[in-house]
Order: structure tokens, then C-alpha cells, then sequence
């Protein structure tokens, strides 16, 4: 599908197909739905979901953006916003396993609980911040024409992907999505796994809030709406299946890619924005619909 995409927005547009445009547009305005996307794959993988995602990034940027421009703590605010998505992912873990409540339940309840704290704690209003030091982590240029941004975005993918592949987590993970009871009865300490996934993405949307507030110089209660659905979208298309067990966050990036390409297409052709939704959501439909294992349904979560 990346590949048709391409090669149809090639063809309708000549600035589509330009370093400037496909690292300075599509590649910088893919990367924080990359973040979330991977924060949300590894939950899908045991099975379970996190559709509290948008909201930690909410308020993990708006906790960093407070601390910067009211308490003054400049680049410490960065790794305390991190850690408050830590935090509140460390809390959907341990109420999904040890309350055994359904992952889709106790996120979605989450979602409102921190949406509605980001609210409360700006009162509604946007939290703007001056720091150039901070603003330079996002768009600045380590690598000349590259912005900051590509660069933790690309080396956060590789070491999830690492982890995935290569750690006793990243296997056991796999292992729940296959079949947890048989991942029980193997002395695979399930809720430990569990807490850990929801704790991971807690982490991996701190950082997309804090990197985002970093990038606009400033921090809104809805700032990551709009993510929930887009990050679903990239890691059902890029072969994650919703029934767990298959795919895993190195193949995730290809469905942050075909959402980056599209919306860069679609924007170059002038398409609407309201028509822009319409036809992200048929691709999800139709994503879902080609990646589901129906001989799972039945224990789908």
C-alpha cells in the first residue's frame, strides 16, 4: 500500500517526491504518531489495548510545559514529563492485571481521567513556554537537513524493536498474545508481563507529549487528539494483528509511513481536511478487515 501511495502521489505531484518534502514534512510529521503508535503495540500484542495513548500525551506535555514555564526547571521538565507517563501507565497496568478489569475498560476509563486532569490543571488553556534550548531537541539539526525530531523518533524505533526482539519482555509478550494460559502454566509470571507492557507505552507517550510541547513551545489538554485512531490505523496496517501474537513495533513503522504518506499526499493535492477523516477511516476499515484472524475471534479482547 506505501509503495502504490507513493508512487500515485509521484505521479500527481512533482514536489511530493523531494528530500525537503519526505524527511522535512512526512518523516517530521510522522514521528510523534510513530511514538504512539509503538507506545500502543505492545499492549496489542498480549491482546489486550490502551486507548488512553492521546490522553497521556496530553498531559505528559502539559506537565513538562508547567514546569518550564512556571516553576522554571528548564530541561529537568523534560525527563518529569516522561515520568509522568511512566506513572499513569504504571497505574493501567496494575488496575488491568491485578483488578483483572478489561484493558479496553480500564483505558477507556483513563482516558477521561487524564484528559479531564490536563483539563483541570490548565483551566482549558493552551501553556506556551520560552525556551530555545528546549524547541531545538525538536526542530533542530544534528544532522544537517535532518531535524531533531526524525532522529529520536528513528533511534526510539530501533530500540523498541530491540526490545521486542531480543529481551525476555519482547518474547514473553509475544508469548501472551499466543496463549496466555499456556504462558501461565509455563511459569510465565503473566501480570508482571502485563504491567509492563501498559508501563512501556505510558513511557513512549511521555516522551511523544514532551517532544511535542517541544516542538510547538507549548502544551494544550488536547494536544494529542486525533492520535488514538491514527496509531490504531499504522499498527493494524503495519501487520499487527488486533488478536495479539503477530506483528511487533518493526513493522509498525510501515503503518506510521502509509498514514504520513497519505495525509502529505492528500494535503498537496488540496483535498479537505473533513475528507481527509472520511478516507482515514476506510483505511482503517479496510486494514482491519484484511489483517483480522477470524479463527481468533473468539477470544479477542
Amino acid at each position: 500500500m506505501l509503495v502504490i501511495l507513493m508512487a500515485i502521489f509521484t505521479a500527481t505531484s512533482g514536489v511530493f517526491l523531494t528530500f525537503d518534502n519526505l524527511v522535512g514534512n512526512v518523516l517530521m510529521n510522522s514521528m510523534i504518531l510513530l511514538f504512539v503508535a509503538l507506545a500502543g503495540t505492545f499492549p496489542i500484542l498480549q491482546q489486550s489495548i490502551d486507548l488512553s495513548v492521546a490522553s497521556i500525551v496530553s498531559l505528559s506535555g502539559v506537565a513538562m510545559a508547567l514546569l518550564v514555564s512556571d516553576y522554571q526547571l528548564g530541561m529537568l521538565a523534560l525527563p518529569i514529563g516522561v515520568l509522568v507517563g511512566t506513572g499513569v501507565g504504571l497505574l493501567n497496568g496494575i488496575v488491568f492485571a491485578k483488578g483483572k478489569i478489561p484493558s479496553f475498560l480500564v483505558t477507556l476509563g483513563s482516558l477521561s481521567i487524564f484528559g479531564g486532569s490536563a483539563l483541570l490543571i490548565t483551566g482549558g488553556y493552551s501553556v506556551p513556554f520560552n525556551s530555545p534550548a528546549i524547541r531545538q531537541l525538536a526542530i533542530g539539526h544534528v544532522i544537517p537537513q535532518v531535524p531533531n525530531l526524525v532522529i529520536w523518533g528513528l533511534v526510539t524505533y530501533v530500540i523498541v524493536s530491540l526490545i521486542a526482539w531480543k529481551t525476555t519482555f519482547g518474547r514473553y509478550t509475544y508469548a501472551l498474545g499466543e496463549n496466555e494460559r499456556v504462558a501461565d502454566f509455563s511459569g510465565v509470571k503473566v501480570d508482571r508481563y502485563k504491567i509492563g507492557a501498559f508501563v512501556l507505552s505510558g513511557t513512549l507517550c511521555g516522551l511523544a507529549g514532551v517532544l511535542l510541547s517541544a516542538r510547538i513551545t507549548s502544551a494544550t489538554p488536547g494536544m494529542g487528539s486525533g492520535l488514538l485512531l491514527q496509531s490504531i490505523a499504522a499498527i493494524v496496517m503495519g501487520g499487527t494483528a488486533l488478536t495479539g501474537g503477530v506483528g511487533g513495533p518493526h513493522r509498525t513503522i510501515l503503518g506510521v509511513l502509509v498514514i504520513g504518506v497519505l495525509t502529505n499526499g492528500m494535503n498537496l493535492l488540496s483535498i479537505q481536511s473533513f475528507v481527509q477523516e472520511i478516507i482515514l477511516g476506510f483505511v482503517v476499515i479496510f486494514a482491519v478487515a484484511m489483517s483480522m484472524d477470524r479463527d481468533k475471534i473468539d477470544i479477542v479482547k
